[in-house]
């Protein structure tokens, strides 16, 4: 379905409105299965996801999958077709809000999630390609629940990091290749 020749994992990395989506999309090329772990709560999401979903193209098959991710990438996962989820830190805000561990989510249930999902892209047969916000390069939070969550996707992103082929970091639309695979 797509030309390009991507890596098994990819992960793409920027901050809000980075471009960080749009360079996913266009690393798939012009189809392939596009999970989506953004849930539409308020209006303004549900806008952003408008957007998101009018700016791909006929060729993509959007499948909304908020917290069971690996399940999700199990069943979609071929050769030669590309999966991009987008994103995995509201993969992670989703978790943290489902509450892990009897309603209650730990470090420590987190960190199980992040690695059955590390887990989970190692045995996969298509490439996949993973959308990630960068949130620590900013101003600490002032609260604990969002530190823990800053904490937390800092971590997640490292695993993935050291799991991919391929991570990109995308900044004013521009992509810097940080980890780069092996043809």
């Amino acid at each position: 379905m797509t030309t390009n020749v991507l890596p098994a994992i990819t992960l793409v990395l920027g901050g809000a409105r980075s471009g960080k989506s749009t360079y996913a999309e266009c690393l798939c090329g012009d189809a392939g299965v596009y999970l989506a772990t953004a849930e539409a709560r308020d209006e303004e999401m549900a806008e952003r996801i408008r957007h998101h979903r009018q700016r791909r193209g006929d060729g993509w098959t959007t499948v909304e999958e908020p917290l069971n991710l690996n399940g999700a990438l199990k069943d979609h996962a071929r050769p030669g077709r590309p999966v991009l989820v987008d994103c995995l830190t509201l993969w992670l805000s989703n978790l943290i809000g489902a509450g892990l561990d009897g309603g209650r989510t730990t470090d420590r249930t987190v960190d199980q999630a992040v690695d059955g999902l590390v887990e989970t892209l190692g045995t996969l047969q298509g490439p996949v390609v993973l959308v990630s916000n960068e949130v620590g390069q900013g101003i600490i939070p002032d609260n604990a629940l969002a530190r823990a969550y800053m904490d937390s996707a800092g971590r997640m992103n490292q695993k993935i990091a050291a799991a991919a082929d391929q991570v990109v970091l995308v900044t004013a639309g521009l992509p810097l290749n940080l980890k780069s695979h092996k043809s």
